[in-house]
């Protein structure tokens, strides 16, 4: 028995060195699947509206393709996104910039269930289309970048203002774009939330389309309808600042707390002064580089993940010390 053993791992040992001469002599390498890319890659990122918050996007995306600069790999990368939340703009950025054949097309869906089609007569031409920010998951999209833990995000700021308000009152919400997935799940978050607590009420639900004109408008009008109000609900960047700027102007700042969305610069400011009490941000920056890092990685032939989750934190005037 014990000769068998020693015969069965030499044979095996003889097998692992006739392998790797193979190997060396010319036989199936790997590496030859991963093939240099000789030309400038297009990139185009359509995202739902023009808002500073893809401007972060932007940011992330380019210092990937300053990476690659320096590697010797060409990259180009356009944003086009339309001025409004609308999705007849929407689905002709989809389409106009299919038409140029790019060779990776990220769209940030706004409403997913028109989007998807766009999105597959795009793949059905041969090109490489991922999602960021708001996936289309019916979609043939290749891929997804972003956080899609919408709801839950909007039930931790649920408990959080609820908590901060002793559980008591009544809250308003500027539920951003009925469309959008990613708001309209952070609401069902955040009246889960609420719903836990028998002493609160929702007395204020509005879309503010992501709009700050329109959050401020919408406060304003919250405040006014409702005297008693504790607290509000931003689900996009936009509705916390324009909830904030009412709130001070109004001399509220105390009485009237606010949760929201994301970490643009006027955001940041209002929770340090304590205007604003707490914020979940997502990871903008890195939607933004891995997507370009995976578009090239396709055109190399690399593997690739069918998603990557980048999170998002809270931030707190005590997390900002």
């Amino acid at each position: 028995m014990y000769g068998k053993l020693l015969l069965q791992t030499a044979l095996g040992a003889s097998l692992c060195v006739l392998a790797s001469s193979a190997f060396a002599e010319g036989g199936y390498d790997q590496g030859n699947l991963i093939k240099p890319v000789d030309k400038t890659l297009e990139i185009v990122f359509i995202p739902k509206v023009i808002h500073p918050w893809y401007d972060v996007v932007e940011q992330g995306a380019k210092a990937s393709v300053a990476e690659f600069e320096k590697l010797g790999v060409k990259v180009n990368v356009r944003f086009d996104a339309p001025p409004t939340a609308d999705i007849n703009e929407h689905i002709k950025k989809i389409e106009n910039n299919s038409a140029v054949h790019p060779d990776g097309l990220a769209v940030a869906c706004l409403d997913p269930a028109t989007d998807t089609q766009a999105i597959n007569d795009a793949i059905n031409a041969g090109i490489k289309v991922a999602t960021f920010d708001t996936d289309c998951p019916d979609s043939k999209r290749i891929m997804y970048v972003g956080h899609n833990k919408d709801e839950q995000d909007g039930y931790d700021l649920g408990k959080f203002l609820a908590e901060r308000v002793g559980g008591k009152g009544k809250v308003g919400i500027l539920a951003g774009s009925l469309s959008a997935p990613n708001h309209k799940a952070r609401v069902e978050g955040f009246k889960k939330a609420i719903a836990e607590y028998p002493d609160m009420s929702v007395a204020f639900d509005r879309p503010d389309n992501d709009n700050l004109q329109a959050a401020i408008d919408l406060t304003e009008n919250a405040l006014q309808g409702n005297p008693d109000l504790v607290g509000m609900f931003g689900s996009n960047a936009s509705a916390p600042v324009g909830a904030a700027r009412a709130v001070e102007t109004a001399g509220l700042v105390g009485k009237v707390h606010i949760v929201g969305m994301d970490d643009l610069p006027e955001a940041i400011e209002f929770v340090k002064k304590g205007v604003i009490d707490a914020q979940k941000a997502q990871r903008q920056w890195e939607i933004g580089y891995w997507t370009v890092k995976y578009f090239v990685a396709m055109a190399q032939g690399h593997t690739f993940p069918k998603e990557h989750a980048t999170g998002s934190q809270l931030i707190t005037a005590d997390s900002l010390k």
